[in-house]
């Protein structure tokens, strides 16, 4: 069947139900001639009269009856199909796939992807835990998680915790040893334990700001990882002082494993950011996650 034809025998049904060109034509949005024309044509092509018209009124023919009674189902089944699939759309399914950092993962996504999880069963969420910066159009990701320091300016980054601060702290074992560091600089006169970075290679430099002047420190001692938990339990161990995020310290801090040093320079800075290419088009499940995690506090 032609494109054309397809679109006569639509006409002719809305014609035959409204029993009106009128009426018919205003809902198809064309002019009353137009839709007669395309009446007649179809009356042609089949060679039968479908319609009877008069200048009160309009009504199928006994053969325009069993046209109507073939076409009317046919046309509600599609109409029904087309309704199920738009309301596909809307509904939230398909794959999402997050690149993100471990702890970033464990504290912030994990609470919520359960949450989706259990009340969409037709999503489904992949996260990979990397401790590099991933290219998300390169890898076939959907978003990904990290610092809002870290997110590139092409990006749209969306907040999902709060701020954070780099902690500088010790064992109260240490500090039974070793005094206090008042400033910085005192660092140099410490054992600390280095991160070393997983982009580059490099050591972590600690970083510290007072009245808006940056300082950063490059530190030494014995004992040098990769593994922040490792790192964390070198200092509760008393093997020298870190410097990591707060949220990776505060229960070792309230559990009194660790004591905080030179709180007053470290200043706060922006927390983790969900970040995705701007030329993406959101799908409902998308969005969906991107609403259950924008940071509210």
């Amino acid at each position: 069947m032609k494109r054309d034809e397809l679109g006569d025998l639509v006409a002719f049904l809305i014609v035959a139900e409204e029993r009106s060109f009128t009426r018919a034509a205003a809902q198809l949005g064309t002019s009353q001639s137009s839709l007669s024309h395309t009446v007649r044509r179809l009356e042609e092509r089949m060679g039968v009269r479908l319609l009877l018209r008069t200048t009160r009124n309009v009504a199928p023919t006994e053969a325009g009856e069993q046209l109507v009674e073939t076409l009317r189902p046919a046309f509600n089944d599609i109409r029904s199909r087309i309704d199920a699939l738009s309301a596909l759309r809307q509904k939230p399914a398909g794959t999402i796939r997050i690149t993100s950092s471990r702890h970033a993962s464990e504290t912030i996504l994990m609470p919520v992807v359960k949450r989706l999880l259990a009340e969409y069963p037709d999503i489904n969420i992949e996260i990979s835990n990397e401790p590099k910066l991933i290219d998300l159009v390169a890898e076939r990701y959907d978003a990904g998680v990290r610092l809002g320091e870290q997110v590139e300016k092409d990006m749209i980054a969306v907040r999902i915790g709060p701020e954070m601060r780099m902690v500088v702290a010790g064992s109260p074992a240490y500090f039974e040893k070793h005094p206090k560091p008042q400033t910085p600089h005192d660092l140099t006169q410490h054992t600390c334990i280095n991160l070393r970075l997983p982009t580059l290679g490099g050591l972590y430099a600690w970083e510290f700001e007072k009245d808006g002047r940056p300082l950063n420190v490059r530190v030494e001692g014995q004992f040098i990882c990769n593994d922040v938990p490792m790192i964390i339990d070198a200092a509760v161990s008393g093997l020298g002082l870190t410097c990591l995020p707060d949220d990776h310290l505060e229960k070792f801090i309230a559990e009194g494993k660790l004591v905080k040093v030179l709180e007053d320079w470290c200043p706060p800075f922006p927390g983790y950011h969900l970040f995705y290419p701007s030329r993406r088009q959101a799908s409902p499940a998308f969005a969906l996650l991107v609403d259950a995690l924008r940071y509210r506090g």
